[in-house]
């Protein structure tokens, strides 16, 4: 009777521990929804980094492409003794675009 008395009030006690731990994630679960819907719809520091660094790079990048034309140009012009055109200019992307 006595090891009958031991086992039974912790298996009773596994009830309880599973319903107040259910009604504790039900609870938490609205937070949580809340929580990743504004996680999704804001921009972390560094996904605003690495955006802005991609189109400085595609900036850069459309520069050296019009300088080579310019080079191109501008040579092209020397040889049959014209003056070379304007150099372009570097124009960085615009910030929060």
């Amino acid at each position: 009777m006595r090891v009958l008395a031991l086992f039974l009030p912790p298996l009773a006690l596994t009830g309880c521990y599973t319903v107040a731990k259910t009604a504790v994630d039900v609870a938490v679960l609205p937070v949580k929804a809340v929580a990743k819907g504004v996680d999704l719809a804001t921009t972390s520091q560094s996904e605003a980094d690495e955006k802005r660094g991609r189109e400085m790079r595609k900036a850069e990048e459309a520069y050296g492409k019009r300088l080579r034309q310019w080079d191109k140009q501008c040579a092209a012009a020397t040889k049959v003794g014209e003056a070379c055109p304007p150099r372009p200019e570097f124009v960085p992307p615009e910030p929060g675009r």
